[in-house]
């Protein structure tokens, strides 16, 4: 393996924002666990999609720094929060998760930025975009979820969720 190219605080940031993305996947699969737990087969399909592009995510980093000449550390992942009270306390958890995300990709950016790292700033110009259309997702299940004011609503929501936030990147007006 060729000798990293990276600055050090770049180097540093990716490494955290690689084990974040691992860690986030384990919070969606828990948020996957809990929702199959209380019959929200939608949600629970939703959320499982949501932890592999989670791992997809930390692959682009991991793929990026062995390109660089840096053998990826994996940290052991705090358990993720897997108890909650309803589906609207999952939901706003997800969108929580979803803004220390992109807190997270735009202290990478800024620290590539900061260093002229040209290849970790393409990098994160995806993961920015990314972080956008995350963040919209998540919001709109946030209403979506406080909309559904009752078990009927909530029952045609879990039939719809997919398709709804994140069918084939085409979604319902």
């Amino acid at each position: 393996m060729p000798k990293s190219l990276l600055p050090p605080k770049v180097l540093s940031e990716l490494k955290r924002q690689l084990n974040h993305e691992l860690s986030a996947a384990q919070g969606y699969l828990a948020m996957s666990v809990w929702c199959a737990a209380q019959n929200q087969k939608g949600f629970a399909r939703f959320f499982a999609k949501q932890a592999g592009e989670e791992r997809e995510h930390a692959g682009k980093m991991i793929n990026h720094l062995v390109d660089r000449g840096v053998a990826a550390k994996l940290e052991a992942q705090p358990a993720p929060r897997q108890d909650f009270a309803s589906l609207l306390e999952v939901a706003l958890h997800a969108q929580a998760m979803e803004q220390a995300n992109t807190q997270g990709i735009n202290a990478v950016f800024e620290a590539a930025l900061a260093a002229k790292d040209y290849p970790a700033q393409v990098l994160m110009h995806w993961f920015i975009n990314e972080q956008v259309e995350e963040e919209a997702w998540a919001a709109e299940l946030v209403d979506r979820v406080k909309g559904a004011s009752c078990a009927g609503s909530v029952s045609d929501l879990d039939r719809h969720v997919e398709k709804l936030l994140a069918g084939d990147g085409e979604k319902e007006g």
